[in-house]
This record gives structure tokens, C-alpha cells and sequence, in this order.
């Protein structure tokens, strides 16, 4: 297996640039990797594509008002900051543009709606840049919702790049797979019997970070914080006894619950970290069925739905995707794979 294997040619203008209206309006390729079929409906469907006893696990973490732009106050140079995660009440990781500006010791002044905040290069490590800033503060108050830098025509309500579900703010990128959900659509799986817990993994930028080395294996990722709660845990097990299936709304959860399954042997209460990746060949130990969008060339997110449906068989789904013009990442269509 080669980083190669996931790459294919993308045109550029199926990158959605608007976001579907409504939300359930979205186109959905249903995949049956028993079948090997491919069918193409809309998001809409979704309730009469899944079956009574299914339990829908989602993220419901929220997209932090993480992007701050400044300048460097000798040149006047205008950069930006994107925060990851907080290491003190004044100390952050970012991610930082121009990344060259950002030499240990510089200082940069940002805006911030109560006023200049002013941060300072600790260091950088792999890409990341550690910030520490003159006081403590609240993202919300200083900082902008950051839309992905493939999304450059977007002007709208900046809520469209929440899920109707997110809480807590602490992600720095949405997980997407849940942005197609309205509460009418909620209402109509519910009648059908379909149920939904949610669990909390902290989206970092560097999830969707492409990978750069010929073996997947080698690449990095960054920790994310999750949180499983024990009413999810309950609810995950009650499903699986019952005979119902585990549908994972994106790749987030994916990750959630495999990584708890692997730790510690079971699903239950789990709060702590995980830089799970999973490639072509891996097992999967409790999701049934998934739901995502269609992801990046050589992303790892690519490579973790080939695991669960078949290299080839995501290959030819893709194929199909640019053929019938789909439309990719955050505010593009998404993707059920069934059994």
C-alpha cells in the first residue's frame, strides 16, 4: 500500500463553494459493500435507506471562532493565526500563515473586538507554532469562524458551518459529515425508528492534513481530545445486543469509537486523547455503517473509508463522484456506505 493508491484527479470546480439549501437537499451516494452496488439519491433519503434499531452517532463538537488576523508590527505584514488548542490560559498551538513570519521570539498584534492582543512566537514544531499571548481570552471574543481555505466564494451566515447539534466550541474545523442534518429530517428517522447519541471528538487541522510520505504508515497525526459519555456508551451497547446497527456520521466518530473499542476492549465512559489512524487492512469493532463526505486526494480520511469498504471498491465510487459531478469536501454531498 502506497500513498499513491489515493490519489486521483479532482477538477476544481467541483469544490463546493455554497453549501447545499436546504441542507437535506444534498446529493447521497449509497454504497452496499456486500452488493458492490451504487445508487445515487439525496441526503433526504436517508430514512428510508436506514432500518428500525439503528443508532446514529454523531459529533456534536462546535467550531471555535479560532481564526485571528494581525500584523507584524516592524513590517506591517498582515498574518493570521488559526487556533488548534490551548497548552495554558495564555499559551495556544496555532497553525500560522505566513508560517515563515513565525520565527521564535517575533511578536505580532491582533485584532480582537476589546481590543489589541498580542502574541508572541515560543516555538514551532512540524508545522505547528506555539503562540503566547499578553492576557487571556475568549475565542469567541477575538476571533472569526474559520471556513476550509479550499471554500473561497462563501459570504454567508458563518452558522451554516456548524451542525444544528454542535455545543462546546473547541474544534478547529467542522465535522462535516453532520452538516446535512435538519431537524425535520431528525424527526422523520426518529418516526422510523432510527435513534441518536452523540460523543465529542475535537477536531484538529491536521485531520485533514494530506499525507506526504509514500507510506501511510509513516505519517503523523495530531491527538484530538474525545469524550464518550456513558449515556452513548449504554445507548451502543443496547443497539448491538438488540441486533440494531452502529451509523457513524463522519469519520470523527469513526475514530472515537474504534479507538475506545481498541484501548480498552470494550465501549464505555472514556474521556482522554487519540491519534488513531486507520488504513486498508484494519479491523473495525463496532461501527456498522457510514456516513461522510467525499474527502481529499491522499487525505487519511480517504484511506480509512477504502479500509471499511474496499480500496477498489471506493476508488470506482469516487470515479463516479467526478463523473456525475458530486460535489466534494466540507459543503459537498456526502456518502452512505451499508453492509
Amino acid at each position: 500500500m502506497r500513498t499513491a493508491d489515493f490519489d486521483f484527479d479532482l477538477p476544481p470546480e467541483l469544490i463546493a463553494q455554497q453549501p447545499a439549501e436546504p441542507r437535506d437537499s444534498a446529493r447521497l451516494m449509497v454504497l452496499r459493500r456486500g452488493a458492490k452496488t451504487i445508487e445515487h439519491r439525496r441526503f433526504s433519503d436517508l430514512p428510508g435507506l436506514l432500518t428500525r434499531g439503528d443508532l446514529l452517532v454523531v459529533n456534536d463538537t462546535r467550531v471555535m471562532a479560532a481564526r485571528l488576523t494581525g500584523t507584524r508590527p516592524d513590517t506591517g505584514g498582515v498574518v493570521e493565526a488559526l487556533l488548534v488548542r490551548p497548552l495554558t490560559d495564555v499559551r495556544w498551538e496555532v497553525l500560522f500563515r505566513p508560517a515563515r513570519q513565525a520565527v521564535a521570539g517575533r511578536r505580532f498584534v491582533f485584532d480582537a473586538h476589546d481590543g489589541p492582543l498580542v502574541g508572541q512566537t515560543v516555538r514551532r514544531i512540524e508545522g505547528v507554532v506555539e503562540l503566547e499571548f499578553d492576557r487571556s481570552f475568549d475565542p469567541a471574543t477575538v476571533g472569526s469562524v474559520p471556513l476550509p481555505p479550499y471554500i473561497k466564494e462563501y459570504h454567508g451566515d458563518p452558522e451554516r458551518y456548524q451542525t444544528i447539534y454542535s455545543r462546546d466550541a473547541r474544534s478547529a474545523a467542522a465535522p462535516t459529515a453532520g452538516l446535512h442534518f435538519t431537524p425535520a429530517l431528525f424527526d422523520r428517522l426518529e418516526k422510523a425508528g432510527v435513534t441518536r447519541v452523540a460523543v465529542t471528538l475535537e477536531v484538529g487541522p491536521g485531520t485533514f492534513k494530506p499525507v506526504m510520505v509514500d507510506d501511510p504508515h509513516d505519517h503523523p497525526l495530531h491527538s484530538e481530545h474525545v469524550s464518550l459519555p456513558s449515556a452513548a456508551a449504554d445507548a451502543i451497547d443496547l443497539t448491538k445486543r438488540a441486533g440494531g446497527r452502529i451509523v457513524a456520521v463522519g469519520t470523527t466518530v469513526v475514530r472515537t469509537l474504534e479507538h475506545v473499542a481498541r484501548e480498552r476492549g470494550t465501549i464505555e465512559l472514556y474521556e482522554g486523547w487519540t491519534a488513531l489512524k486507520i488504513l486498508p487492512g484494519d479491523s473495525f469493532h463496532v461501527i456498522d455503517v457510514l456516513m461522510t463526505n467525499f474527502h481529499l486526494p491522499k487525505s487519511t480520511l480517504l484511506m480509512l473509508v477504502s479500509a471499511f469498504a474496499g480500496t477498489e471498491f471506493v476508488r470506482e465510487a469516487y470515479r463516479q463522484a467526478v463523473a456525475q459531478q458530486y460535489r466534494f469536501y466540507s459543503f459537498g454531498d456526502a456518502m452512505l456506505l451499508l453492509p
